[in-house]
C-alpha cells in the first residue's frame, strides 16, 4: 500500500508538472518573447484576422493569385496529402487536371511548362508559399482582371520579387512567395 501511494504522489507531481506548469511556463515566455508567433503568425488587416502566414488558403478569385492545390481543402485538423505514389494512375488523374485548370484559368498556352506546385498538393496540402515561376504566370490574369495599367503591372511585378523569399537558411528548398502576403500587396496597388 505504501509503495503505491507513493506511486500515485509521484504520478500526481509529474502530471501536474508536465501537464501544467511546463505547458503554461513556455506559452507565457514565447507570449513575451515572440508574441506574433506563439499566437499562429496571424495576419490582421483594419482590425480583422485575414490568415495566417504559416497556413495556405484557398483563392479562387481571378483578381488573386492561386494557391497550390490542398489534398485536405485547406483544413489544418486533417493535415495531410494523398499519399499517392507517382504511378498511381489517381494521381496522374489529379494532376492532369489541375495542370489544365491552372492553364485556363490563367488563359495561357497549352504548351506552357506549369511549376510543380500549381498541379501538386504538398505533403501537408496547407503549404502557404509558391514559387516565383508560378506567380509570374498569374499576371496576366491579375492584371486583366483588375484592369491595371502597364505601370500597375510593373507594381505586381516588383511585388513578385520583393516578396521572394529565399531558400530557408540559403540552402533548403527553393525560392518561394507566401501567397497571402502576395496577395494582400497585390490589393494596395492603385
Amino acid at each position: 500500500m505504501k509503495t503505491l501511494v507513493i506511486s500515485l504522489k509521484i504520478f500526481l507531481f509529474f502530471t501536474i508538472l508536465t501537464g501544467i506548469i511546463y505547458p503554461l511556463l513556455v506559452t507565457g515566455i514565447t507570449q513575451v518573447i515572440l508574441p506574433s508567433k506563439a499566437n499562429g503568425s496571424l495576419i490582421i488587416r483594419g482590425g480583422k484576422k485575414v490568415g495566417s502566414e504559416l497556413i495556405g488558403q484557398q483563392f479562387n478569385s481571378p483578381l488573386y493569385f492561386s494557391s497550390r492545390p490542398s489534398a485536405v481543402s485547406y483544413n489544418p485538423l486533417p493535415s495531410g496529402g494523398s499519399n499517392f505514389g507517382l504511378t498511381n494512375m489517381k494521381l496522374k488523374k489529379i494532376a492532369d487536371s489541375c495542370e489544365k485548370q491552372f492553364i485556363a484559368f490563367n488563359q495561357l498556352d497549352s504548351r506552357t511548362e506549369i511549376p510543380s506546385e500549381m498541379i501538386f498538393a504538398s505533403a501537408s496540402g496547407l503549404d502557404p508559399h509558391i514559387s516565383p515561376g508560378a506567380a509570374l504566370l498569374q499576371v496576366d490574369r491579375i492584371t486583366e482582371a483588375r484592369r491595371f495599367n502597364a505601370i500597375q503591372k510593373q507594381k505586381l511585378v516588383q511585388c513578385i520579387k520583393v516578396l521572394t523569399e529565399p531558400p530557408q537558411f540559403l540552402c533548403l528548398g527553393e525560392e518561394r512567395i507566401n501567397v497571402l502576403l502576395l496577395n494582400l500587396a497585390t490589393d494596395q496597388i492603385k
